[in-house]
């Protein structure tokens, strides 16, 4: 028998080819910002739901600053012998079956076992069953273990918590006893360990096609990797094609854009037709005039260009926020008062470590005029933030709203087909658009930006401003504002070329 933790056995549960790559080609993973964030929201929710029961034993022991598990199973029984009520990090190993129990709670008759997961719990959320599958290891380890497992228990952050001046532990976590959820994939621990057996035990990679499994950041970083050899471009870059619908035609043998040659009435979005054609011939760019001009035709001066920046803490840190609220933090204007006029500029970022809803508010209020053209690109994330901000300071809420409702979405143009070439490809974002219509001008090139390429690097790096020294903070804000002004720079070339070309 192969040695397995629980992880590696939610891998080989997840896809053995996977925990294969995990084990015998680790460098060919990639790298994913969201995936290291949210590894590391994970480990600061785990400690801090350890004191969910009160005082608590950690047996977490290091040597050469590796886990000491030898020291940590140990320490296990030792404090189990004492009588402890609650243990964390409580670790047990059978037969190189290891794992080690988020929180182990004594019982009148045996011991209850409490998973902690980073994501959040709602009442009519489904629970993920790789959570059961990792629970349902953990038991039958225990169980072979000689320990009684009165109950299994899943904790999550409570999705409906509002924090208050004070963060209350008890209600920021929400535990879903799992005893009759868990009992299929209890059944299914001895042939998932077969499998592991099977597939981890050699060096020869295992021979497993793509599935609906795959392509998802939060579990799996080899995408790239499993489709390096596959004809390009893939059946999966087709524009609206969900995974799901992806992987239906790629199973049909739609596996790359020229196996669509003789059977494009096989796409019924319109977007993706196009997308075919011009990839099959090239077209140049095809123009909607009349469309272009439609939309065009709903703005009038001034015109603003708004792009918000925002953290999304797992632990709400701000009073009246709840886990993973989008607090923002940052905003770029662009402005023209008038056809022919300047284009003008304004932004603001906040103070990291302080709560920003309140100034970026007010600052909205200042630099944006009632009753306004505003657009954004992708607007319902700008017009959600507006809706926030306007419930949590009723005495601006009218401004706030009043943006909010004169918001028209860049995004419309493209995502309704009015203007397409073979460049754009699958996507409309701002970063697929941008270079497409632009491919030659290094003022509108993400790549030429330092420190801050995108959102996702621009919400990791806010937090961290606090602990900077003096000169890396103001490196990092220079950074930031030159990030999000591009943003908005880039939404005003797009428009002035829609403008071009209707006319």
């Amino acid at each position: 028998m192969v040695s397995l933790s629980k992880s590696k056995y939610c891998s080989v549960w997840t896809c053995p080819k996977m925990a294969w790559l995990n084990k015998y080609k680790p460098e060919v993973k990639e790298k994913n910002a969201g995936l290291e964030a949210r590894a590391k929201a994970g480990t600061e929710i785990g400690r801090l739901a350890r004191g969910i029961f009160g005082e608590y034993v950690d047996v977490t022991a290091y040597a050469d600053e590796q886990l000491d598990l030898a020291k940590m199973i140990t320490n296990t029984s030792e404090e189990m012998k004492k009588g402890t009520g609650v243990i964390c990090e409580a670790s047990f190993s059978h037969e190189g079956l290891y794992c080690a129990i988020d929180i182990l709670k004594r019982s009148d008759d045996g011991w209850e076992i409490y998973e902690v997961k980073s994501s959040s719990w709602h009442e009519d959320k489904k629970i993920k069953q790789v959570y059961l599958a990792d629970i349902a290891y953990q038991k039958h380890v225990l169980t072979l273990c000689g320990v009684n497992v009165t109950s299994a228990n899943l904790v999550l952050l409570n999705g409906d918590y509002v924090r208050g001046t004070e963060l209350e532990i008890d209600k920021l976590f929400h535990i879903t006893n799992v005893d009759d959820l868990i009992l299929e994939e209890s059944a299914c621990v001895k042939h998932y360990l077969e499998v592991a057996d099977e597939v981890l035990s050699k060096d020869t990679e295992p021979d497993i096609d793509l599935d609906i499994r795959c392509k998802d950041p939060y579990e799996c970083g080899y995408w790239n990797y499993c489709t390096e050899k596959l004809p390009k471009p893939m059946v999966f870059e087709l524009y609206d094609h969900s995974k799901s619908r992806g992987m239906k035609k790629y199973h049909e043998g739609l596996v790359c854009f020229d196996d669509f040659k003789n059977c494009l009435d096989k796409l019924t979005n319109e977007n993706a037709k196009r997308q075919l054609e011009y990839y099959f011939e090239d077209k140049g760019t095809y123009i909607n005039k009349e469309g272009i001009r439609s939309f065009l035709n709903e703005l009038s001066y001034p015109i603003y260009f708004l792009d918000f920046e925002t953290e999304q803490p797992a632990i709400p840190k701000y009073a009246n926020s709840k886990p993973y609220a989008q607090i923002p933090f940052q905003y770029s204007l662009h402005y023209i008062e008038e056809e022919g006029g300047e284009l003008k500029h304004k932004e603001f970022l906040g103070v990291s470590g302080e709560d920003p809803r309140r100034a970026i508010a007010e600052s909205l209020v200042r630099d944006i005029p009632m009753n306004v053209s505003v657009t954004a690109y992708n607007k319902t994330f700008e017009c959600t933030r507006l809706e926030e901000l306007a419930r949590l300071f009723p005495d601006l809420s009218e401004h706030l709203l009043n943006i909010m409702k004169n918001i028209k979405d860049l995004l419309t143009p493209f995502q309704k087909g009015l203007y397409y070439n073979k460049e754009i490809g699958g996507s409309f974002s701002i970063k697929s658009v941008l270079p497409a219509i632009y491919p030659n001008d290094p003022s509108l090139d993400y790549h030429n930006l330092k420190d801050i390429h995108n959102g996702g690097e621009a919400m990791n790096i806010f937090p961290m401003l606090k602990d900077m020294t003096p000169e890396d903070r103001e490196r990092y804000r220079a950074n930031l504002l030159k990030y999000c002004e591009l943003d908005t720079f880039a939404m005003v070339r797009v428009w002035e070329e829609l403008i071009k070309v209707s006319k």
